[in-house]
């Protein structure tokens, strides 16, 4: 595997951890299911600003970015 295609594939599989991580973080601060935490983030521009790798934002903290989520987009 080249070097371009394993840092692409270690970005990814970063990003799918960090998503979870921010699932289980929001279902756990507001009591609710996964489920529903998985709703809210993927309607969420947080995700849409992590998928697209925005600002370096994937490399903040997974709590950081739930709860800026939660400030920011529920209020």
């Amino acid at each position: 595997m080249k070097t371009m295609e394993k840092h692409e594939e270690l970005t990814k599989f970063y990003k799918q951890e960090l998503e979870t991580a921010i699932i289980g973080h929001l279902a756990e601060i507001l009591h609710i299911d996964l489920r529903k935490a998985m709703q809210i983030y993927y309607s969420s521009r947080l995700a849409k600003q992590i998928e697209a790798g925005q600002n370096g934002i994937e490399n903040l903290d997974y709590k950081n970015l739930a709860e800026d989520l939660i400030e920011n987009e529920l209020s």
